[in-house]
C-alpha cells in the first residue's frame, strides 16, 4: 500500500505538469511560482515565489471486510516575498493581489479537471470525497511582511486511496 511519501510525491507531479487544460504553477511553464516541489529544502530561495508541498494528517480508515480508505491531507506552504511581480511605491498591496491571483490558480489545479477528481488517476478521488471536500486558504498575517518582507499562505486539502488488504 502507498504511504504518505508516496502520495506527497504523486500530488507535488501533479502541481508540476503543464498543458492539460488547468493553469500551469512553475514560471518556467508560464505559472507564477519558480519553485514548486514536494517538502521544504532545507534553505529555500529567499527571493523566489515558492510552494511546498508538505503533509498534513494521515488516516487508514477500515470501511469494509477487505478494504480500508488512505486520506492523506496536504499543506501547501506557499512563500511570496516582496518584489516578486514587480517594483513601485504601492507594493506591498500590488503583491497581495499577486499572491492572491497565485492563490486561485493552485486552488484551481487542485479542483482538477471537469469529471476527473483523480488528478491523472493518481488518487481515487482529491478534494471530493464525502466530508472531505474543501480547500481551505489560511493566510499568515500581513503584518509580519514589515518584519521580513515575505507574504505566507497554506492551502490545505485532501485525497483518498483506497487499499484492499
Amino acid at each position: 500500500m502507498p504511504g504518505i511519501s508516496d502520495a506527497i510525491k504523486r500530488e507535488a507531479a501533479w502541481l508540476t505538469s503543464s498543458g492539460d487544460g488547468l493553469p500551469a504553477l512553475l514560471q518556467a511553464d508560464g505559472g507564477p511560482f519558480k519553485v514548486v516541489q514536494a517538502r521544504m529544502p532545507r534553505t529555500p530561495p529567499t527571493r523566489a515565489a515558492g510552494l511546498y508541498l508538505l503533509p498534513g494528517n494521515y488516516t487508514d480508515d477500515r470501511w469494509a471486510n477487505q478494504r480500508k480508505l488512505a486520506t492523506y491531507s496536504f499543506r501547501a506552504a506557499i512563500y511570496w516575498p516582496l518584489g516578486t511581480t514587480t517594483v513601485t511605491a504601492n507594493i506591498a498591496e500590488l503583491e497581495q493581489d499577486a499572491l492572491d491571483d497565485a492563490i486561485g490558480l493552485v486552488v484551481e489545479r487542485v479542483r482538477g479537471l471537469l469529471g476527473d477528481h483523480t488528478h491523472g488517476g493518481r488518487f481515487l478521488a482529491v478534494a471530493e470525497a464525502p466530508a472531505r471536500t474543501e480547500i481551505t486558504v489560511h493566510y499568515m498575517p500581513v503584518e509580519n511582511t514589515a518584519v521580513d518582507g515575505l507574504l505566507r499562505a497554506d492551502v490545505m486539502w485532501q485525497a483518498q486511496d483506497e487499499a484492499f488488504i
